[in-house]
């Protein structure tokens, strides 16, 4: 069996035994984006408070985070832990999106996918994973996001070196699968709840 067909029969397994796994949650594209962003470095259900906190005061909005201060983001945001740093990154890619695009999420969504994604990496606080997570969950481009639980299962089971960088993983995916939105959206979230429930770090000796 050669590679490609290999690397969707895995999916196939996954799906049949878990099932869709209705990711990203979020109830707009402007929620998942901001998860995207919040979601580094802690678990979902301290972001899930943050952006109740958002929601209960009209901010979830592009125009209602732009119109606050960090520091009043920040407080905001407290639940999600870094709260400080994440309040600015958030507020950078704010900045960003009104001086690049007005604002406007359709306009942003509209742009060329790599030359989208080229623009978000440049953005200070958007590392690949949460490019990538944006422009698939939120936008419904075909970009395969790669996390540690992608990398750890792929590399233990000898598909990929472990010194592997991210574009390299991504790019073996995107290179054996269909370009599908679908298909990309739940073979990531079907690795990241195989990679919690069985594929744990190795403890250091």
């Amino acid at each position: 069996m050669n590679k490609a067909k290999t690397i969707f029969k895995i999916y196939q397994k996954m799906f049949a035994a878990l099932g869709p796994q209705q990711w990203w949650p979020g109830e707009t594209p402007f929620e998942i984006i901001i998860g995207a962003i919040l979601t580094q470095n802690t678990n979902w259900s301290n972001v899930e408070k943050a952006i109740r906190n958002l929601r209960t005061a009209g901010k979830l909005s592009p125009e209602g985070i732009h119109e606050l201060s960090v520091t009043e983001l920040a407080q905001l945001i407290r639940p999600s832990g870094f709260f400080n740093v994440k309040a600015r990154r958030v507020k950078t890619f704010i900045n960003w999106l009104f001086s690049r695009y007005g604002g406007n999420l359709s306009g942003m969504f509209n742009q060329d996918l790599q030359i989208l994604r080229d623009e978000l990496l440049s953005v200070k606080g958007i590392g690949p994973e949460t490019a990538d997570s944006i422009l698939l969950y939120a936008g419904n481009l075909p970009t395969f996001v790669v996390d540690a639980y992608t990398h750890r299962i792929f590399s233990r089971h000898g598909f990929v070196s472990e010194e592997s960088t991210y574009d390299e993983m991504k790019s073996f995916f995107e290179e054996n699968l269909p370009k599908d939105v679908k298909l990309y959206n739940e073979y990531h979230a079907l690795l990241v709840n195989i990679g919690k429930m069985f594929c744990r770090p190795k403890k250091s000796l």
